[in-house]
């Protein structure tokens, strides 16, 4: 049995992350037969540190962000809702939804990857996010949603309020972004990054490439 580790640098307010996501998992599905064993580890991105507490309206945001029109952002949100479909994820892209910061939600990630849960704790956050549209840097959200996943809601509370994993959230951030990453997903397979949500059959050639190359 071949063991090939998946770094995915994400956040959880990226749609593309989650259906990069989903896709890694029929590449790892698809590979079944090929006695390969793949451990994916998360790590933190914010794709807009800088945002306030209070957020931004989410299509204003991607407007300026990225310069587009209304009816480009438009059609981006049915491009994304058609390619959720496709992985049997729902986005809710309401016209009030607010672009959240991220840092308390990366803090609530790592608290989570203690306890073994990071998994659960990631899939929470992007359905809370993109499904229900909760407010994901609101700490009573946090604690509730880290509970859904089984853990501590006064532990969780004691470490967001306390701030106990900001500084190892951002040396994490700082580091990636060091090794040249500046957008998400980024999957980073054996030694090749690999950028985008790529299709599952892209996603297992790499992961296979990387299990013959540990296996030379």
């Amino acid at each position: 049995m071949r063991t090939i580790t998946i770094d995915m640098v994400s956040d959880v307010v990226c749609p593309w992350c989650i259906v990069g996501y989903k896709h890694l998992q029929q590449a790892i599905d698809s590979l079944a037969q090929e006695n390969i064993t793949v451990d994916v580890k998360f790590h933190p991105f914010e794709l807009n540190p800088a945002m306030t507490e209070e957020g931004q309206n989410l299509r204003e945001h991607v407007m300026e962000k990225y310069g587009i029109t209304e009816q480009q952002s438009s059609a981006n949100r049915q491009r994304l809702v058609e390619a959720g479909k496709a992985i049997g994820f729902e986005f809710k892209l309401a016209d009030d939804a607010t672009m959240q910061n991220t840092f308390k939600a990366h803090q609530l990630i790592h608290y989570a990857e203690e306890a073994g849960l990071a998994l659960a704790m990631k899939m929470r956050l992007f359905e809370a996010y993109f499904s229900e549209g909760k407010n994901i840097n609101n700490l009573d959200v946090l604690v509730q949603e880290g509970g859904i996943v089984g853990l501590d809601k006064l532990g969780i509370t004691e470490a967001l309020e306390s701030e106990r994993y900001a500084d190892i959230v951002r040396q994490k951030e700082s580091a990636w972004m060091q090794r040249g990453i500046q957008s998400v997903p980024t999957f980073v397979i054996g030694n090749q990054g690999v950028a985008g949500a790529q299709e599952p059959v892209t996603l297992a050639a790499f992961i296979k490439d990387a299990a013959n190359s540990a296996n030379a």
